[in-house]
């Protein structure tokens, strides 16, 4: 079964429209660990990347360049919660498993994710072969996989 692949850009969007408008802590630090998380969960489901773009590894942790350039104007404070986003382009299993992952993960502060990126598989084996490699899909998947009980998988993507 082929899953529809997104752009980074279209789960951030989904990211911020998902977060509370009067409790809202999404940084651009925070945002990128989210994307992070949804790639990594996302893909060990489904056995696809959940997006295209390519998630490295900087010194804070999970990067995807493009949505890091398309928010950096606002430094480390909160980026503002998306109103114009039409969550139809997303496929309802993904769009169940996007909004589990981001009710849990959103949770944490941008610092805690930070922190837990850095003590995960997929981030320290890329980030000591080279500041910037790739964090692959593959090696999220292999690493998430794991956690996820099977049951949850079978009842998101059957």
């Amino acid at each position: 079964m082929a899953f529809k692949i997104y752009s980074a850009k279209d789960i951030a969007k989904f990211a911020l429209a998902s977060a509370d408008a009067e409790d809202n802590d999404i940084s651009n630090l925070k945002l990128q660990k989210l994307c992070y998380y949804a790639q990594g969960l996302v893909t060990a489901m489904r056995g696809e990347k959940l997006f295209k773009e390519r998630v490295v590894a900087w010194d804070h942790g999970p990067v995807v360049p493009e949505i890091y350039h398309a928010y950096k104007e606002n430094g480390s404070r909160t980026i503002p919660v998306v109103n114009d986003f039409d969550p139809s382009i997303f496929d309802e299993k993904d769009k169940r498993a996007l909004d589990d992952i981001f009710e849990y993960y959103g949770q944490f502060s941008a610092w805690r994710l930070r922190n837990m990126t850095h003590e995960e598989k997929p981030w320290v084996d890329a980030y000591k072969a080279a500041q910037g490699a790739e964090i692959t899909p593959e090696a999220m998947a292999e690493f998430f996989r794991p956690q996820l009980e099977a049951e949850y998988v079978k009842n998101m993507y059957g």
